[in-house]
């Protein structure tokens, strides 16, 4: 896919190995603002590595990441997130003993602050909660929650931190087919309505086409396709190392 000069993001050659295993290899690729992009590929592809490189939990061992034109390559998570860049992870992580009015509101005050108006943080965590569907279950612990809704607290959390871009990590992962379409509808109006970039990691195919308007494919730490849909649907080397036949796209 061709860079249009409008890219928000991007990283370029980025490399990770661990011992003799390179899990992210000369990686480049760019992602355009209101994108609602994918990373695909098999498992061990080097998906949440990328992730992980992306917002300073990892460091790279080469290459550069940049947003809005500014080099963060490296920097700790904190600031990485204080710049715009939130996410999700693959496997959950929350506050037990939290209800979820709770959990949301740690969102809230990282983003601004503990002396920032309650009404401010109220409004927004309340915001959050609706969106993601758990307005009924506000003042449930979050251990006594589902998968399921664990995973749209922490969507919600990451919310309240404004991101101008967010990562998310097999958010769709386990959802039965109703779900999915569901989650896939929130996920739009988040990028529509809120303004705000999407690069999902997901292995539910028919969410990803049905989603995303850009996708890019890893096999062994190696980009090996990048496009629309329809490209990537069609790919004989993504079909080989991946999809298999008769993957539909939107």
């Amino acid at each position: 896919m061709q860079e249009k000069g409008n890219y928000i993001f991007r990283v370029m050659n980025l490399t990770k190995s661990f011992g003799k295993l390179v899990a992210v290899n000369d990686l480049s690729f760019a992602i355009n603002e209101g994108e609602r992009a994918a990373i695909i590929g098999p498992n061990g592809a080097g998906k949440t590595t990328t992730f992980n490189l992306i917002t300073g939990h990892l460091k790279p061992d080469k290459g550069i990441v940049e947003f809005y034109g500014k080099n963060i390559t490296g920097l700790p998570p904190h600031k990485i997130c204080r710049l715009g860049i939130g996410r999700t992870f693959q496997i959950v992580r929350y506050f037990p003993d939290f209800t979820v009015f709770e959990h949301v509101l740690v969102g809230a005050i990282s983003r601004h602050g503990l002396r920032a108006p309650i009404d401010l943080l109220k409004r927004q965590v309340e915001d959050a909660i609706e969106k993601v569907g758990l307005s009924a279950k506000r003042n449930t612990l979050v251990r006594n929650l589902t998968i399921v809704d664990k995973k749209r607290v922490e969507l919600a959390t990451a919310l309240t931190l404004k991101p101008k871009l967010l990562l998310l990590d097999e958010l769709m992962a386990g959802l039965n087919p109703a779900e999915v379409d569901e989650c896939v509808e929130l996920l739009k109006r988040i990028n529509e309505e809120d303004k705000i970039t999407l690069i999902v990691v997901e292995h539910v195919m028919r969410a990803v086409m049905k989603l995303c308007n850009h996708i890019i494919v890893m096999h062994y730490g190696k980009k090996i396709a990048e496009g629309t849909p329809m490209e990537i649907a069609t790919n004989k080397a993504v079909i080989e190392a991946y999809l298999g036949e008769g993957v539909p796209y939107a």
